[in-house]
Formats: C-alpha cells, sequence, structure tokens
C-alpha cells in the first residue's frame, strides 16, 4: 500500500478519534439520555467539549479534500516524495490542530491549520 494511503487512514482514525472526544465531553454535559434523545432543544455544548466538537467538524472538512487529492494521487500514479512529504505534514498539523483546539489556543489554531493546507497543496501541485 503506498504511504500516502496509510496517511489517509491515520487521518481516518484521528478524525474518529476527534468525534469520540466531542461526544464524551457532550456526555459530561448533558447526560448520555439527553444525546440518546432525538437532540430537539440541545443546549450549545461549550468549553474544551464544544471546541472538541467544532474540531471535529473542521477535519471532516478538511479530510474530504485530503482524501480526494491523495486518491487521485495514488490512482494516477503521480505520488512521490512531494506527495508524501505533503501528506505527513497534513496529518501531523491536524493532529497538532486537534490538540490546539481542544485547549483554546486561537493563534496557534489558526497557524495548524495553515501548515494542514500547506501540506494539501504540496500534493495538488504534484497533480499538474
Amino acid at each position: 500500500m503506498k504511504p500516502e494511503l496509510t496517511l489517509l487512514v491515520c487521518a481516518i482514525v484521528l478524525a474518529f478519534a476527534q468525534l469520540l472526544a466531542g461526544v464524551l465531553g457532550a456526555m459530561q454535559q448533558v447526560g448520555l439520555p439527553v444525546l440518546l434523545g432525538n437532540r430537539q432543544g440541545l443546549p450549545e455544548i461549550t468549553g474544551w467539549a464544544g471546541r472538541a466538537q467544532r474540531a471535529h467538524r473542521n477535519m471532516v472538512e478538511n479530510l474530504v479534500l485530503f482524501a480526494a487529492l491523495v486518491l487521485v494521487a495514488v490512482v494516477a500514479g503521480r505520488t512521490n516524495a512531494m506527495t508524501l512529504l505533503g501528506a505527513q505534514i497534513f496529518v501531523w498539523a491536524r493532529l497538532a490542530y486537534a490538540a490546539i483546539y481542544v485547549v483554546g489556543l486561537p493563534l496557534l489554531r489558526t497557524l495548524s491549520w495553515l501548515v494542514s493546507v500547506i501540506g494539501m497543496a504540496m500534493i495538488a501541485l504534484q497533480l499538474f
């Protein structure tokens, strides 16, 4: 398996871990019975749990783009050292982003997001 695909799997595992963190945080705030309901009128999840949920949503948005880039690069036979480095940068930056967002450091969060976008751009540039 191409290493870029392995990194895509790592990114998916990270997204799943972020999902679990958000759910656990929400359970602490509103309780399992509320989360098992239809969620109509669900109170806003705040603090680290709310940040974890927002980080997860952002990861899902970016994961779609990353997955498309990696899959196109692999199918087109355009993987190389630059696509691998771009994928590594993306995954590590997204891991940092998740931790930084949950802790609540806005400027570092934005910088880590930007680094992850640079990783995707590195992959995209190899497709032209």
